[in-house]
């Protein structure tokens, strides 16, 4: 039985490299696209994307009629962020209710800067990563907390997805101190995804941070939705803005819209 023969890449010949101009400036050799492509493929299968997105791009964004004109805006700040990518200063934060499409958008800015521009990429629930940096603390289990954020501390392009959606805990505010810090200071893109509003917690709001609060601030404490701040403490809520511009997204649910359209 004869053994498959592969044909060359017809720009490079099989040399992995090819010629081009700039603006017309002198001649010099590249990588070929070929080689490019290959080397997204390997990144893409280890950035960790879920099944459920792996799928999701921007052509494929859904843009409903009656859509809430924050999902456009937040589609075109995506396409935008890419095409000037690497030249970003900041990170991107996603914030809105659930099945906007924020995940969506986010996976889809990882997915294109892996494939077009190679970049080293991450995507981690925020559930999951807090997760698997507890576990290390288990002896049974053959994993180091250095070893589990070091990809995390790495990655070139980080998506955090649902930051906040873990009950805080002084680990917890650390934890999530730590890693945020550690991007920001080696300058490393962090795309971040909310549910909560991107304001100040309930201290700040009253002006009280040393004492109890009253029964009553209490009750308008437990009726008030929780913010960003009282999930992740108002000083990383900060470091935020100094590492992401926040994109903010309205609209239904999608997931409830396809539903209550099947039975239309």
């Amino acid at each position: 039985m004869q053994s498959p023969t592969f044909s060359p890449c017809p720009i490079c010949e099989g040399t992995g490299w090819k010629s081009a101009t700039s603006n017309g400036g002198p001649r010099r050799v590249v990588r070929c696209d070929c080689v490019l492509q290959a080397r997204g493929a390997k990144l893409l299968a280890a950035a960790r994307i879920p099944r459920r997105y792996e799928e999701r791009d921007l052509a494929n964004f859904d843009l409903f009629p009656g859509a809430d004109s924050s999902l456009e805006h937040a589609r075109i700040v995506a396409a935008g962020f890419i095409e000037n990518y690497p030249g970003e200063s900041t990170g991107l934060m996603f914030v809105g209710p659930c099945g906007v499409g924020k995940t969506h958008l986010a996976v889809a800015i990882l997915r294109e800067l892996i494939l077009t521009r190679g970049a080293v990429g991450l995507f981690y629930d925020y559930r999951e990563l807090l997760k698997e940096i507890q576990n290390s603390y288990n002896q049974s289990v053959n994993i180091t907390e250095h070893e589990v954020l070091r990809p995390v501390f790495e990655a070139e392009v980080l998506v955090l997805d649902e930051l906040g959606a873990v009950k805080p805990t002084e680990w917890v505010w650390d934890t999530v101190g730590h890693i945020l810090n550690t991007r920001f200071n080696e300058k490393k893109t962090t795309i971040i995804t909310t549910n909560y509003p991107d304001e100040p917690p309930l201290s700040l709001v009253h002006g009280e941070t040393a004492r109890a609060f009253s029964a009553a601030e209490q009750a308008r404490a437990a009726a008030r939705r929780e913010t960003l701040g009282d999930r992740i403490t108002e000083r990383m809520r900060s470091r935020l803005h100094e590492m992401c511009r926040t994109i903010r997204m309205e609209g239904q649910d999608f997931r409830q819209r396809v539903n209550c359209a099947s039975f239309r």
